[in-house]
């Protein structure tokens, strides 16, 4: 028999018993649909984690000051005052693996606008901190290496100061207070959102040129940080050792003692996060699998009341003269097009289902192309696994014996 006409007959005896059949594939809809919706919520949720990372910068090593050791109390990351400015200079200097590098340092202040005033952190850096951390203005515009060099009285602030001091009013050329020294607003940013690393909003921040913070704010002459970008993401690692060493030559740091600087590469915290989440998305694709091995069984159960209800047809085909090949491939047919059928409704089950997840819930929700061919390839397989026992039966079925059944 050619396959035309196998499939042909395949979907006449599935139409016999059509609840029968429906009920069967109901398994394997809904086995396809959890696994396209759960691998869809768990690579969302991966896609999501990386886009947050990337936002934080391109490339981006973050050096920081770190522990030191009085009188053997060792006090935490930050306690350090040896990151200094020629230390970034240097960085920019002898690392060949690093594209550019801004200075930072911090401190929290209550900012003041007119009748309104907002407790915020305030940082202090260069013009080339907002390229490495790929943040780009809103309004305005940001202060320049001209500001930094004469101390200016300039802000850049984020979204989240913006809507709380300013609201609806443009806050360019506005007037802000920190510490009751004036400044004035030149530049807005865009939003950032909230920093997958570290947990923190972004947005609820206030730029000032370096010197202005060190001069007039904190009085501090050393770095909080120092924000690095590497030529590359694979340059990335290159250049943290590079950055390690150089800075352990200039701090004169023998071997065996600890740093008094740390550096963390955003690409240990890209690969952490991406490798929780497809942890995330295999656990959530196995336990949506269950139900499509519950659906096999299903079908291997209605294969076997079919070989039942059909041993007198069976026999009446051997006896015309088919082998038991082609009862075999006859019966097998059957289970895979039950199983694909049903295969093909779960990838509606389970796109809309994703978009009920993000409409509903706000997750965020990645369909992916690869996810519905595993779909459809493992309805298949099930079908043919759970599908070639009943058709073996039904081809070892003795044609005599078949044709006396009643």
């Amino acid at each position: 028999m050619d396959l035309i006409s196998i499939l042909r007959i395949a979907m006449r005896a599935l139409g016999r018993n059509k609840l029968r059949s429906g009920l069967t594939m109901l398994g394997i809809i809904i086995g396809v649909g959890a696994v396209i919706a759960m691998v869809g919520v768990g690579q969302g949720a991966s896609k999501q984690v990386q886009d947050q990372i990337a936002a934080m910068g391109s490339n981006m090593l973050f050096v920081s000051s770190g522990t030191v050791n009085r009188g053997g109390l060792r006090l935490g990351w930050g306690q350090t005052k040896t990151l200094i400015y020629d230390d970034m200079k240097a960085i920019l200097r002898e690392c060949p693996a690093v594209k550019a590098a801004a200075p930072g340092s911090s401190t929290t202040a209550q900012i003041v606008f007119a009748n309104d005033n907002w407790f915020t952190n305030v940082q202090g850096t260069e013009p080339q901190y907002f390229d490495i951390r790929s943040w780009p203005v809103e309004s305005g515009a940001l202060f320049t290496q001209a500001d930094s060099d004469s101390a200016a009285d300039v802000a850049v602030i984020g979204s989240t100061v913006r809507q709380n001091l300013f609201g609806a009013t443009d806050p360019i050329g506005q007037t802000i207070r920190i510490r009751n020294l004036p400044f004035k607003v030149v530049g807005a940013l865009t939003s950032k959102g909230q920093s997958a690393a570290m947990g923190q909003d972004q947005d609820d921040v206030v730029f000032v040129p370096i010197t202005t913070l060190q001069r007039k704010l904190t009085g501090e002459t050393w770095l909080r940080y120092i924000v690095v970008s590497a030529v590359s993401q694979q340059a990335s690692y290159a250049a943290q050792d590079e950055i390690t060493s150089l800075l352990r030559d200039r701090h004169r740091i023998r071997a065996g003692q600890d740093d008094d600087f740390q550096v963390r590469n955003l690409a240990d915290i890209a690969q952490l996060a991406d490798q929780s989440s497809r942890v995330m998305t295999l656990l959530l694709a196995s336990i949506a699998s269950v139900s499509l091995i519950v659906g096999g069984i299903g079908i291997m159960n209605i294969m076997l009341v079919s070989v039942t209800e059909r041993t007198r047809e069976i026999g009446i085909r051997m006896a015309i003269g088919a082998t038991e090949q082609d009862v075999q491939r006859q019966f097998l047919t059957e289970a895979v097009v039950l199983s694909l059928i049903g295969g093909a409704a779960g990838i509606f089950f389970g796109v809309g289902s994703s978009l009920l997840i993000t409409k509903g819930l706000g997750w965020a929700v990645l369909v992916s192309p690869m996810a519905i061919v595993a779909a459809v390839v493992f309805s298949a397989a099930v079908g043919i696994f759970f599908g070639l026992y009943p058709a073996r039966k039904a081809a070892r079925l003795d044609p005599i014996e078949a044709l006396r059944f009643e």
